[in-house]
């Protein structure tokens, strides 16, 4: 049996919109054993009731052992610890790609390199932002140039927690592209890649006191926190209580805030009393990075 650990990952961060992600230490856990005869799902315990071939899991799976020639008939394929909630813009679906993608490159015995890991990833997901720091841990900035994947690690400072506010409303990515403008002004253009850059050197020089500016965002923030109510009085709260800049994070709906390791207990407990007056049946969750990406377990 074969059982994988991937971690959730935050992708955007505020201007770095397709670019910027991090994996955290909130995990899924999904253990694999072959057999003859159907594939059989389980979700903690519970038998999925939906086809097995459109589970992403499966797909992953199969695709890179197809794509091998590794002769399979079955599997059993069990998701044993699933804290990643769905379409929270938490990397739910990039944990079961790459989740699917380990997996199979481990019952081949690794054959594939850890940039073939990326690319195929990559392909599956449609963007790296998330798929990336699943993979490699830590904070990445990733593109995709003439069709490979290009990614560079960047320093997280070893004080800082990420406040994580999770409602019960779901968005999908796909709702979430949708509201967003075909075209920007040159003006919006420039804001973002002035924040999108000075957002990776402060992060890398600890420079802590410019993260305030640096997570401001004209590209999809604006448009995508008219689908999660009550975003910018969470937002002003989270500033309100000391926190060093907020960002949606993915695609939504969960919210994210930067604290001060020695805050976050203070930040979270006060917080969490503001968002229980809200509807939405938030809950807030203090998360490190998690810099060693997905593993075998």
């Amino acid at each position: 049996m074969i059982k994988v650990r991937i971690p959730a990952t935050t992708a955007n961060m505020g201007p770095g919109f397709d670019s910027l992600g991090m994996a955290l230490k909130l995990y899924n856990e999904i253990e694999f054993e072959e057999k003859s005869g159907e594939t059989l799902i389980y979700n903690e315990s519970i038998l999925s009731s939906h086809d097995y071939r459109e589970n992403m899991i499966f797909i992953s799976l199969v695709k890179v052992l197809d794509k091998y020639n590794y002769k399979y008939e079955g599997f059993v394929i069990n998701v044993s610890r699933c804290e990643i909630p769905m379409s929270r813009g938490l990397g739910s679906s990039s944990a079961c790609i790459v989740g699917g993608i380990f997996a199979a490159n481990a019952l081949m015995g690794n054959v594939m390199s850890k940039d073939d890991v990326i690319e195929l990833a990559t392909e599956i997901e449609g963007h790296p932002d998330n798929v990336v720091p699943a993979i490699v841990g830590g904070m990445v900035a990733s593109l995709v140039s003439s069709g490979k994947v290009n990614y560079s690690k960047v320093n997280v400072p070893e004080k800082i927690r990420f406040a994580t506010m999770i409602p019960s409303i779901q968005v999908s990515t796909a709702m979430a592209r949708e509201v967003l403008p075909q075209n920007y002004s040159k003006e919006d253009c420039i804001y973002n890649i002035c924040r999108s850059a000075m957002l990776i050197s402060a992060f890398n020089n600890e420079e802590l006191d410019k993260f305030r500016i640096c997570f401001g965002d004209r590209v999809h923030q604006p448009y995508r926190k008219t689908l999660i109510d009550n975003a910018d009085q969470i937002f002003d709260k989270a500033s309100e209580l000391g926190s060093l800049g907020e960002f949606i994070s993915g695609s939504g709906s969960t919210l994210m805030a930067v604290v001060k390791e020695g805050d976050s207990e203070k930040f979270k407990e006060e917080m969490g009393e503001y968002l229980s007056e809200l509807d939405g049946d938030w809950k807030v969750i203090i998360l490190e990075p998690d810099l060693e990406g997905v593993r075998a377990v």
